[in-house]
C-alpha cells in the first residue's frame, strides 16, 4: 500500500480551498437559517499501551491532518474524498498495529454543534498561523543567510498548516504576508537588484 500524499511527502497541487465542500466556509460566521450540517467522517481507534511506538506515530499523524479530537480514541474531519482517504489510510496502519479501528460517516446534530468543532479546529489554525507570522517578523533582523533559510523554513511551515486548515482564519493572511515581506526584503537586498532597479527606470 502506498500512503496518501498527506500523509508522507505533501502533494501541494491543490489549496484546501479547491476540494474542502462549500458548506464549510460559513460555518464560523452567521447561522443561515435552512442551514443543515454537513458530513464528517470519524475514526475509532483503539491501540495496546504497549510498544508505545504506533500509538505515537499515530497520534503524529493525527495532529499532521488537523483532526477534531471528540473523545479519546475518536477524532473527526470534514467529509471528502481525500479527507476519508487519509482516516481509512490511519485505520488500517492501526489494525497493522494489533489495534482495533473503523471508519465512520455522521453529521452533527445542528448546526450550532458543527460550528463549535469547526470555531475549535479554527482557533488551532490561528495559533500556529501567529507562530510563522511572529517568527518571520523577528527573523527579518537576522544576517541575510539566517533571513534565506528562515523564509524557507517557513514557507514550507505554512504549506503544512494550510493542508490542515479546513476554516481559514483571519491570521492566516497575516502569516501569508508577513512571510512573503520577508522573501521580498532578500530579493531587495540580493546582489544586482538596485543596479537593475536603477537600469529599469532609465528606460523609462
Amino acid at each position: 500500500m502506498h500512503a496518501p500524499a498527506e500523509l508522507g511527502h505533501a502533494d501541494d497541487r491543490h489549496g484546501l480551498d479547491d476540494v474542502t465542500q462549500p458548506w464549510l466556509h460559513d460555518l464560523v460566521g452567521p447561522t443561515s437559517g435552512g442551514a443543515r450540517p454537513g458530513e464528517w467522517v470519524l475514526l475509532t481507534y483503539r491501540l495496546p499501551r504497549e510498544p508505545s511506538t504506533p500509538r505515537s506515530a499515530v497520534w503524529r499523524k493525527l495532529r499532521r491532518l488537523g483532526v477534531a479530537q471528540l473523545a479519546d480514541g475518536l477524532v473527526a474531519l470534514p467529509a471528502d474524498a481525500r479527507t476519508r482517504e487519509q482516516l481509512d489510510w490511519l485505520a488500517a496502519e492501526v489494525r497493522e498495529a494489533a489495534g482495533t479501528a473503523g471508519i465512520w460517516l455522521a453529521r452533527p446534530a445542528s448546526v450550532a454543534q458543527e460550528r463549535q468543532l469547526a470555531t475549535a479546529m479554527a482557533a488551532e489554525r490561528a495559533a500556529e498561523y501567529a507562530a510563522v507570522r511572529d517568527d518571520a517578523h523577528a527573523s527579518a533582523t537576522l544576517d541575510e543567510p539566517a533571513r534565506r533559510r528562515a523564509a524557507r523554513r517557513l514557507r514550507e511551515e505554512l504549506r503544512r498548516v494550510r493542508r490542515r486548515d479546513f476554516f481559514p482564519p483571519p491570521e492566516r493572511d497575516a502569516a501569508v504576508s508577513a512571510v512573503e515581506a520577508l522573501a521580498a526584503g532578500l530579493a531587495q537586498s540580493a546582489p544586482g537588484a538596485g543596479a537593475s532597479a536603477r537600469t529599469r527606470g532609465a528606460r523609462r
